[in-house]
């Protein structure tokens, strides 16, 4: 088994998905997503200005976001959305734990507002929820180099050469 398939599993039983809903989709998300990529998220989603229409499965990995809907009587499936993390823009999402729910938005590549809501059985999943995004779409804050200044600093009390011998660096210059 290929790390797509031992991660996605175990993200699809976490998130309710059915058996029968994952072998279905299971086809067309191989075709998109690398053998090596580590899925994040799988759950299901609606869109919010169709709330009568066939829901979607949303599937997030480190590096793409895929989403495929079926039709409610046919089952018959469609590729939605096949993008990679760097390519979208203005991504958003909004947790409400009183609805159980997970507001999701994002803009593709062609410029299309893409929105999706997240419906959650417990309201402890909405901040699990929370987090697997952010940990997916939040870039940690850069940490800036040091850079050393010609000249010598004595070692610190802890530090190997702790008898005061001096390092071959002078000290830190913030950049």
């Amino acid at each position: 088994m290929d790390v797509f398939i031992r991660t996605f599993l175990p993200a699809a039983a976490e998130a309710g998905v059915g058996i029968p809903t994952v072998t279905r989709h299971l086809p067309v998300l191989r075709r998109c997503v690398e053998p090596g990529d580590t899925t994040v998220l799988v759950t299901r989603c609606t869109r919010p200005e169709r709330a009568g229409q066939a829901g979607y499965l949303m599937l997030l990995t480190e590096r793409r976001l895929v989403l495929t809907t079926e039709t409610r009587f046919t089952h018959r499936l469609r590729l939605h959305l096949n993008t990679e993390l760097r390519h979208l823009d203005n991504v958003t999402w909004n947790p409400d734990p009183r609805c159980g729910l997970v507001e999701f938005a994002a803009t593709a590549v062609d410029g299309i507002r893409e929105r999706f809501v997240i419906r959650t059985r417990q309201p402890r999943q909405v901040w699990r929820l929370d987090a697997l995004l952010s940990h997916a779409f939040r870039v940690p804050a850069l940490i800036q180099p040091v850079r050393y200044a010609a000249g010598a600093a004595r070692a610190p009390a802890g530090a190997a050469g702790g008898d005061g011998r001096l390092l071959p660096f002078g000290p830190a210059v913030a950049t």
